[in-house]
């Protein structure tokens, strides 16, 4: 059995990767921007993980959004639907949840096929 632990630190690892899995969650740089803004820059994080490894957001299972604040859920989906090509949407969840930064609006956890 391998697993490929990507730039792993003491508590987590960048990037996870078994049987041909990518594990990976994002979180987003601009932390002073708007949820759109923050989303959109999380998922250029994506798809630039997804790219080191050969794959691609066509790629993904699985997507669970944690959004800070139910009122910025219309903002996060129109940077998602811009982003994701159509009839290759994953399957995908969105929750409130409290994230660990107060400045994150939001954070984009992924599995996808490399």
């Amino acid at each position: 059995m391998t697993i490929t632990r990507i730039d792993a630190e003491a508590r987590w690892s960048d990037v996870v990767i078994h049987n041909q899995t990518l594990y990976y969650t994002g979180v987003p740089e601009n932390l002073d921007a708007d949820a759109f803004e923050q989303t959109a820059n999380t998922l250029a994080q994506i798809d630039a993980v997804l790219a080191r490894q050969g794959s691609d957001k066509t790629h993904i299972l699985d997507a669970t959004i944690f959004l800070a604040n139910a009122d910025d859920f219309a903002a996060m989906n129109k940077a998602w639907d811009t982003w994701v090509v159509a009839g290759h949407a994953p399957v995908r969840c969105t929750v409130q949840a409290t994230l660990m930064k107060p400045q994150y609006k939001v954070e984009i956890k992924i599995i996808a096929a490399v």
